[in-house]
């Protein structure tokens, strides 16, 4: 699979079509999200960094006028790490995602 960028610009107006959609759960409400588009893989970027999503909403806005076939949401836990502890060994886990409006 090709990994690449895919801007937010060119996938609110395109109306694309996206195999998959992942949206990546991280600590104090930061999300970033990853798309499957046509065996292309990639994180959104707003300009030339990563575009951060502040909530499930914000992600759903997002890609409301985009062909969204599969959803999910990824969340790795880094509390083991921030306690002194070793890396977990558990699996991020992933969980479907509905991107029906409203939610």
């Amino acid at each position: 699979m090709a990994f690449s960028t895919f801007s937010i610009k060119t996938i609110e107006s395109d109306q694309t079509v996206v195999d998959k959609l992942t949206v990546h759960s991280y600590e104090m409400s930061i999300y970033l999200v990853e798309l499957e588009v046509n065996g292309v893989s990639g994180l959104v970027y707003k300009g030339d960094k990563p575009m951060r999503f502040f909530s499930s909403q914000d992600v759903r806005n997002a890609f409301a006028n985009c062909k969204v076939l599969k959803a999910q949401m990824s969340h790795e836990s880094p509390y083991d790490e921030m306690i002194g502890n070793p890396q977990s060994a558990q699996k991020a886990s992933v969980l479907p995602f509905s991107m029906g409006q409203p939610y």
